[in-house]
């Protein structure tokens, strides 16, 4: 499904930066974003919304892109979707054309509107009050026995890897507001990307694939400790870090030459660590088609893949939407960023439901695990509380 405006008319404007970025859209309405360490991307408003679903949806947004692309009257160059793909195919995935983006750089600014600029009334910046927190559809009990299976099934030598998730739901007494979200991820997370597309926000730090002309770049994280504990001594997240890169280099090869790696290196966040590792390589294949090829990585499903993505439905029962999908940007010459929607939540009104999931391999520990979850569910959960 795709909606339009009917004037596509394209205008351009540079000028010099004033403002925080999330300060700028006047509204909590159709936000977007892609911002990390004070430069990126923020619109607003909608000029097309394309909304796809199945297992061609990445070839099908592709080509939604391009038609819109074609459709634009004037410096078409400077137009940008906003991309949340669904984890499987059963969900709903979501391109988002704002009418007004601002893109940042340095000290730099440049608007690009398409179409009427929206008559907005300025609502000023809410701070959530009162938030009641609810455990998800897994309890933390009967998510560790999840865990703890999934490992016996592992040792049986069912499958090498797989990373179950569990979420979190934030009630507040008004609406949460997106933009409070956005300037407390980007304040708390400035090594992450702060996204926002459609009713998800969060801060991810994997970067699945950058994509500028023929060159392709990928940061691949898995093994992760929130206990300062020395990731490159441990043979447990070694080996899930193996299998996570294994995956990607495997799936892009037949779109890549020139494939590198550089890595394994520890990333160290605000309350985390990651093992991460840097893929660079050259391509002539569009990025959502890169997607198409190495979605769901061993980062967010497993190995084997089709092993690991059944057991995640027999044991999780999470309707992940976009969580763990390809989160991100496209321009027009087909360039742009996905990452990994981690460290998110979905908003729905006064509602917040919060994600996180940990890489599971045989020799991995429930109980750790589930304050592994803890840590990761605390990005969002502290930005939500402002604390």
């Amino acid at each position: 499904m795709t909606t339009l405006l009917p004037d596509l008319a394209v205008r351009v404007e540079e000028f010099d930066r004033t403002d925080e970025l999330w300060a700028l859209p006047p509204s909590p309405r159709g936000v977007v974003c892609w911002l990390r360490g004070g430069a990126g991307l923020i619109g607003w408003g909608e000029a097309a919304r394309i909304e796809v679903a199945g297992p061609d949806r990445f070839d099908r947004a592709a080509a939604a892109w391009r038609a819109f692309v074609e459709r634009l009257d004037g410096d078409a160059a400077h137009a940008v979707a906003f991309a949340s793909f669904s984890f499987d195919e059963r969900g709903r995935s979501v391109l988002v054309v704002p009418r007004v983006l601002v893109r940042c750089t340095g000290g730099r600014a440049r608007t690009t509107t398409i179409g009427a600029a929206p008559a907005e009334v300025f609502v000023p910046v809410a701070r959530p009050a009162a938030v009641r927190w609810h455990d998800g559809r897994l309890p933390a009990p009967r998510w560790r026995a999840a865990v703890a299976e999934a490992v016996r099934r592992m040792r049986s030598g069912e499958l090498d890897k797989v990373v179950l998730a569990r979420d979190l739901v934030a009630e507040a007494d008004e609406p949460l507001d997106p933009r409070f979200l956005i300037e407390e991820l980007t304040s708390r997370h400035p090594q992450c990307w702060t996204f926002a597309v459609d009713d998800l926000v969060g801060a991810t730090p994997e970067m699945l694939l950058r994509r500028e002309g023929d060159r392709m770049t990928s940061r691949v994280l898995a093994g992760s400790s929130w206990t300062g504990h020395d990731l490159l001594t441990s043979r447990q997240h070694l080996d899930e870090h193996h299998y996570a890169v294994a995956s990607l280099v495997s799936a892009t090869a037949p779109h890549c030459t020139e494939v590198r790696t550089s890595g394994p290196s520890e990333l160290h966040l605000r309350n985390i660590s990651h093992l991460a590792t840097d893929v660079v390589a050259r391509t002539t294949t569009g990025l959502f088609e890169l997607a198409r090829a190495v979605h769901p990585t061993a980062a967010v499903g497993g190995t084997p893949r089709d092993a690991a993505l059944r057991l995640i439905a027999e044991l999780e029962g999470l309707d992940r939407g976009g969580y763990a999908g390809p989160v991100g940007w496209v321009d027009a010459a087909g360039d742009g960023e996905l990452g990994i929607a981690l460290r998110c939540a979905r908003l729905t009104g006064r509602r917040a439901r919060l994600f996180a999931g940990c890489g599971l391999i045989a020799d991995s520990d429930p109980d750790a695990e589930v304050r592994e979850s803890e840590a990761k569910f605390a990005a969002v959960r502290d930005a939500i509380e402002g604390r």
